[in-house]
């Protein structure tokens, strides 16, 4: 028992010091010249393309070498400005412009549909499903039908041209679907002009930017910004855009947006090389419909609003249904900046790409060159403790001297 126990600890001695010793050790792999002029071009060929990848693609377009910021802070300031004459009427910013306030949302009034003097009362209902009666008994007194406009008193009554008869609503009469006025289209607001402000910040690099022209002073800056509108070459800091320009850009017909108005957004986009200087970070912009004109039911934009007075002591309103265009302004960032760590990385990746090309390459020697298996006898060395034999291919011998370096050449026979 105690030689066994002896045994046992003297081979696990040895064992830990054949392993201490062994991982002092260097290792290099066993490099084989195989010169074929095949498997030369392919090895080339596929070194080139990864080469040529990273270097135009990685390193020159991506910017690979640089550290990114894609999450900056935005804000966004809008103002609607121009005038319109509507009949004898003079229109406004005020009268046509929401949100008064700005943000990055702003729409305008294009087309209105008015319903004049409104009050709280009773009236017929519109064509609407299960509204024709023919008696009071068609009708349910309390029922709301939220497709409708108001609550069921429970009697039958002639519709307003008695022509025939609806169930009869309390609600704000006249109806708007029979008494709407529609209004012309204010054809004019396609001169109006947006201004957008936007100002972005890039916290990781602590750069702030604007998209407005640098001047001395107010009054300059405001004789400026009074006169210039939007030019992509002679005037990018500019930050007034007329509707008919964005409605163009958005490839939308202005007359048709009148009609049915519509969503378009303002795209801002920061692309910023801070490697260079920071001047050099401009806003560009794009325009795109947003709304989904195929499908025609939800397509457009309008939305209502009333006014309210008081007439003969009996609150009444007017319904606006106006239709127009909403303008969303969206922000995206994209700041970059050379750092030593994402450089390190992107040159490691290179280089260890460049191995899979010797991989391809081995492939397609062991798979559709070495028939003789001649390579694959020299690339894989068996370790044993006899002395290395010749090897036979059949024409000739290779011998095996224990060199880590082997020359084959097209005069080996396949």
């Amino acid at each position: 028992m105690c030689e066994a126990i002896h045994n046992f600890s003297m081979g696990l001695r040895e064992l830990i010091k054949d392993y201490f010793l062994g991982f002092w050790d260097y290792e290099t792999p066993k490099v084989m010249v195989v010169k074929n002029n095949t498997l030369g071009v392919i090895y080339r060929g596929v070194q080139f393309l990864v080469i040529t990848y990273f270097i135009w693609y990685v390193f020159i377009s991506q910017k690979a070498y640089q550290e990114i910021e894609t999450h900056p802070e935005s804000s966004v300031y809008t103002t609607m400005k121009g005038i319109a004459v509507h009949g004898d009427n003079i229109l406004d910013t005020a009268e046509y412009a929401r949100p008064s306030e700005g943000g990055d949302v702003i729409s305008t009034i294009l087309r209105r549909e008015v319903t004049y003097d409104q009050q709280q009362g009773t009236c017929a209902e519109v064509k609407v499903n299960n509204a024709n009666c023919t008696s009071d008994s068609d009708c349910v007194e309390g029922e709301v039908n939220f497709n409708g406009h108001g609550r069921r008193t429970g009697r039958c009554v002639w519709y307003y041209n008695n022509t025939f008869k609806t169930c009869e609503i309390q609600s704000w009469c006249p109806v708007e679907d029979y008494a709407a006025v529609r209004e012309p289209a204010l054809v004019e607001a396609i001169n109006f002009t947006v201004f957008i402000r936007n100002s972005i910040h890039f916290p990781k690099f602590k750069v702030l930017r604007g998209n407005i022209k640098y001047a001395p002073n107010k009054r300059m800056l405001r004789r400026y910004l009074n006169k210039c509108h939007y030019d992509e070459e002679k005037e990018p800091y500019c930050p007034n855009f007329r509707l008919g320009y964005i409605a163009n850009k958005a490839r939308e017909n202005f007359n048709e947006l009148c009609q049915t108005g519509g969503v378009i957004g303002v795209v801002i986009n920061w692309h910023c090389d801070l490697d260079v200087d920071a001047s050099n970070c401009k806003p560009t912009y794009s325009f795109r419909r947003l709304d989904m004109r195929k499908d025609l039911s939800n397509s457009g934009y309008y939305y209502r609003f009333g006014k309210y007075y008081s007439k003969d002591g009996v609150e009444s309103r007017t319904l606006i249904k106006a239709f127009g265009i909403r303008l969303d302004v969206i922000v995206h960032g994209h700041a970059g900046k050379f750092s030593l760590v994402p450089t390190i990385i992107s040159i490691v990746t290179a280089m260890t790409s460049v191995g899979i090309c010797s991989i391809i390459c081995d492939w397609i020697m062991l798979t559709f060159i070495d028939k003789n298996e001649v390579y694959s006898e020299k690339k894989f060395d068996e370790v044993a403790k006899e002395p290395m034999q010749h090897i036979s291919t059949g024409f000739g011998y290779i011998v095996d001297y224990g060199s880590t370096h082997s020359d084959l050449s097209d005069g080996v026979p396949l």
